[in-house]
């Protein structure tokens, strides 16, 4: 991987990790992402314009990342349910890193050398080190243990499916912009008991602004990296997005820098360097 590669995945996460603590912070969190993902559709539809649609190659991966997007979401909540964020979380990350290296080297070609591998279990230890640190006794509870794993698994499914559908679109604004608005659809689809798009995005629009953009250009900048550059260790780069939430806790939240989350932030630099020689 490039430099400007690392670069654009550490940017992606930090994005990530900024507009999900937004939207964990919400009194109604359900809302709160599906009024980012409405907000977000109706930002990139003037984009399309210039853009055009992806190529026909790229629909049946657009699809099918929307479809296991859904199913992910709803494994992930049952899991939040069960475990709670701080501790499911990181290790539906974890789960998703170990399980793109495989798939990404039978579904895209990647070959990794043996260092980044080597970065990509780093990267994994770290996340477990942080929902270690998350639940105090121990990972995830078994009752929530299928659920954490499921969406651990879809994460890595649409994780594939967008880097073999932005490669096969042609451009990532293209492919980026038209997988936002049908995993908006979606979300308004499973949350059409709660009221309509625009009931939900009115109750917590201010918030919503920010994290659409937020949510937007880190979604965008990893799919321009996936275009060209090896899916699994750039994946495992955006994962630091749990190390920056962490920070993001410590500094703007108060909470306490535990000894565990020091090392699993240690952990996550020293596989930085690592992962570049995907």
């Amino acid at each position: 991987m490039e430099y400007s590669d690392v670069a654009i995945c550490l940017v992606s996460a930090l994005l990530h990790a900024s507009w999900n603590a937004a939207v964990k912070a919400n009194r109604n969190p359900a809302q709160a992402m599906t009024a980012q993902m409405v907000l977000g559709a109706l930002f990139v539809l003037p984009g399309l314009y210039w853009t055009g649609l992806p190529n026909s190659a790229a629909w049946p991966w657009i699809a099918a990342s929307t479809l296991t997007n859904v199913a992910t979401v709803f494994a992930l909540l049952r899991a939040y349910e069960l475990g709670g964020f701080g501790s499911v979380y990181p290790v539906v990350r974890a789960v998703a890193v170990l399980l793109v290296v495989p798939m990404a080297a039978l579904l895209t070609g990647d070959r990794l050398g043996l260092g980044a591998i080597g970065g990509v279990v780093i990267m994994a230890v770290a996340l477990a080190v942080l929902a270690y640190d998350g639940s105090r006794d121990k990972i995830v509870p078994l009752s929530a243990l299928g659920w954490t794993l499921a969406a651990g698994a879809g994460t890595a499914v649409y994780i594939l499916c967008d880097a073999r559908g932005v490669r096969a679109g042609g451009d990532a604004l293209s492919y980026g912009f038209v997988a936002s608005i049908t995993n908006a659809a979606a979300m308004c689809w499973r949350q059409r008991r709660a009221g309509s798009p625009f009931a939900q995005v009115a109750g917590v629009w201010k918030m919503a602004v920010p994290t659409a953009l937020a949510a937007l250009a880190s979604y965008l900048l990893i799919l321009w990296v996936w275009g060209h550059a090896p899916v699994a260790p750039s994946a495992a780069l955006r994962d630091t997005s749990a190390v920056f939430a962490i920070l993001i806790a410590v500094v703007f939240l108060k909470e306490v820098f535990t000894r565990k989350r020091i090392v699993a932030a240690v952990l996550a630099a020293a596989a930085v360097p690592l992962l570049r020689l995907g």
